[in-house]
């Protein structure tokens, strides 16, 4: 009967916090920065941010420079994009973090916020892409490619998903940009 109890009581704490980790707060997740430093998307609140995750030697790193674009336009209004860079796909970002931002300030001029590597696929998943893809998320299903981007709100709700192939300076992410800055 112990024996018993002791296994509900743990099948139900085990409950309360896979509940508890769904509901936190997308801010709240532990990162590290390009640096390696402990970090998190705290410093982005209130502000719109478009997460990406980038990778160096993908048919799709051109993007970099329409994401930069991207900064550069609504950077002063309250939004910025954030990369994380990840070698999921094909190996195509196999370097480290110094060869990552060197690439990145050098080939195209980035000025936004860059983090640490990050696996976005498989039982190794960030926490954040548990939270951005998982069967509870606003967009659930796997990142397909490199260059997958989710529009967050001031809030930390995430607005909108768009595929790699998506390009960041089309007019859908334009608006919803756009749209995300208006809101209070």
């Amino acid at each position: 009967m112990i024996i018993k109890l002791f296994a509900i009581f743990c099948v139900l704490t085990l409950t309360q916090i896979v509940m508890a980790e769904s509901k936190t707060s997308i801010h709240d997740i532990a990162l590290k920065d390009i640096n390696g430093q402990p970090t998190s998307l705290k410093s982005f609140k209130g502000k719109v941010v478009l997460l990406v995750n980038v990778a160096s030697k993908c048919g799709l790193t051109p993007q970099y420079e329409a994401l930069e674009g991207l900064q550069k336009k609504y950077g002063t209004q309250g939004f910025t994009v954030v990369g994380l860079p990840c070698n999921d796909f094909g190996g195509q970002e196999p370097g480290s973090n110094e060869d990552i931002k060197q690439f990145c300030s050098t080939k195209y001029k980035v000025t936004f916020p860059l983090m640490d590597k990050v696996k976005v696929l498989g039982s190794e998943r960030h926490p954040l892409y548990v939270r951005l893809t998982g069967k509870d998320a606003e967009f659930p299903g796997d990142i397909k490619w490199n260059f997958g981007k989710f529009l967050i709100a001031k809030d930390g709700t995430v607005l909108k998903r768009f595929e790699p192939q998506t390009k960041p300076d089309s007019d859908d992410v334009s608006k919803a940009v756009e749209a995300a800055l208006a809101q209070k």
